[in-house]
């Protein structure tokens, strides 16, 4: 059934397929971004860049415009002010079939209206590339993002009879299916317990080893620090710091940005920045 909506949705366009991107190239950029949602502006003249090979992690507190970033990097708000590029193009300036195969997207929440089987969701990640020759490889490619994600044991199980984890491993694992040079991840931690946390940044870490650019928003700031090439500090709508974790992560910026008093430590083992709250009687609110 998936294979047939596949054809009906892209059967006879004539879609460029991606070229193979160098280390270090820009396959998604904000400049002067301005997102305006409700009357009121999300996003204060952004500027960013995704590169291949990297992982990018977004972090801040709530409301910081994170996930309004993210969904301006996919092309799925438009811009009040500033552009945005994908693969070196405005975004809007796309055709959807061409964009899905440069970008795949991970919402917050995963849900579906009708009982499709684990197989049949994963295999939704490779409707962009039907009638293309790299169709050819549907079935394996299913099969191994199925087994990244710990999710090949209930294939046949109807995705609404998941938990919230394994929704979210589903859905991680369509994006990965997808097979597009650049991954944006909006909290794929969130739902996933330790030991799932720590394989969604290691395959995060994987994709960009392999050539990708990975844009992902986090919370945690341990595992942006772990997994993260480089970091950017969401305040108010605008970027409060950018760089590799361990430049970025100092206690001031993060006591303010958070308005919570953090220590930053480096771990005795690997050297990566470590961020507490700092607790205890004496602790400044």
């Amino acid at each position: 059934m998936i294979g047939q909506l596949s054809r009906r949705l892209f059967a006879g366009r004539d879609r460029a397929l991606p070229a193979p991107a160098a280390p270090g190239d820009v396959l998604a950029e904000a400049v002067e971004l301005r997102v305006r949602l409700g009357g009121r502006e999300v996003l204060g003249g952004v500027s960013l860049a995704a590169r291949a090979g990297e992982v990018l992690a977004l972090v801040g507190p709530n409301g910081a415009g994170k996930s309004t970033l993210l969904a301006a990097l996919a092309a799925d708000l438009p811009a009040a002010e500033g552009v945005v590029r994908v693969c070196g193009r405005p975004a809007a300036d796309w055709p959807a079939p061409e964009l899905a195969l440069r970008r795949a997207v991970l919402p917050q929440s995963a849900a579906l209206s009708f009982p499709f089987p684990v197989e049949d969701v994963v295999r939704m990640g490779r409707a962009p590339w039907a009638g293309t020759r790299p169709a050819d490889d549907d079935d394996r490619i299913v099969r191994e993002s199925m087994a990244a994600t710990e999710v090949s044991d209930f294939a046949g199980r109807p995705f609404a009879a998941l938990s919230g984890g394994e929704r979210a491993r589903v859905a991680l694992a369509r994006v990965l299916a997808q097979r597009a040079p650049l991954l944006l991840l909006d909290e794929p931690t969130a739902a996933l317990d330790l030991r799932h946390q720590e394989l969604v940044l290691r395959i995060c870490r994987d994709r960009a080893a392999a050539g990708d650019a990975v844009v992902v928003v986090l919370h945690d700031l341990g595992l942006a620090a772990a997994y993260a090439d480089r970091v950017a500090v969401l305040r108010g709508g605008t970027v409060a710091a950018e760089g590799a974790p361990a430049d970025v992560f100092e206690e001031k910026l993060l006591s303010e940005v958070y308005r919570q008093p953090v220590e930053v430590f480096p771990h005795p083992r690997t050297g990566a920045p470590v961020v507490t709250p700092l607790r205890g009687p004496d602790t400044p609110a």
